[in-house]
């Protein structure tokens, strides 16, 4: 039988380090911040503790129901992905959010584990979380990462596929994929140029440069 001062150690151990991971990710103006992710931690450890609870009562006392202590853990971790999956955002072609549904569901294995009284492995877990945050944060920020851009051009008759797809490539870009369409009434021909850089590649010289094709009427840039 669980006594009440491990009760509470365990419910305030969870919410702090809930809160630690939340504080993160509330400074990097995510979604899931603060109080949502400690309040992940505090809940899933709540459950956690009523599981093992329902379990010793099971142990001790013949006529109580047989309970499973996992079934809890387990609806409770297929709630978390109902929850992770509203902070993830689509923006166009970008997916934000990622990272904090993952920091929901790690915290939420963090309280599990504080609730049933797997204070290593709660820790350890924290301690993992924490390291990805901060410290693999600098680390990713050095990689340089390959980068898309989508370029839509509108062209008279004469446009010159060759001719852009050599201007990208002394540009620094590589041109990952290339379709176009032609409107016959009118003598115009529509590019759609999905161009790949390694890192940044600042794109002024490179609209300049499209900007002197003779052949160019329209120039449209998007991510």
């Amino acid at each position: 039988m669980i006594t009440p001062q491990e009760i509470i150690l365990r419910l305030l151990l969870g919410m702090l380090l809930g809160g630690i991971i939340g504080f993160e990710r509330q400074t990097h103006g995510r979604p899931a911040g603060f109080r949502t992710q400690l309040l992940v931690c505090v809940a899933c450890t709540l459950l956690m503790l009523i599981s093992e609870h329902f379990y010793s009562q099971s142990a001790q006392e013949a006529g109580y129901i047989r309970f499973d202590p996992t079934r809890i853990a387990a609806g409770a971790m297929t709630g978390i992905g109902f929850l992770g999956a509203g902070v993830i955002l689509k923006t166009g072609l970008s997916i934000q959010g990622l990272t904090t549904a993952a920091c929901i569901w790690i915290v939420a294995a963090i309280g599990l584990a504080i609730g049933a009284g797997q204070y290593l492995a709660g820790i350890s877990g924290f301690m993992i979380t924490v390291f990805s945050l901060w410290v693999l944060r600098i680390f990713e920020g050095q990689i340089k990462q390959m980068t898309f851009k989508h370029v839509t051009l509108v062209a008279d008759a004469s446009g010159n596929e060759q001719a852009i797809t050599a201007l990208f490539e002394r540009q620094g870009f590589r041109v990952s994929r290339m379709e176009y369409e032609i409107t016959f009434d009118q003598d115009e021909k529509t590019f759609f140029f999905t161009i790949a850089s390694r890192g940044k590649v600042p794109l002024q010289d490179t609209i300049e440069s499209l900007s002197k094709l003779s052949f160019i009427k329209k120039l449209r840039i998007r991510n």
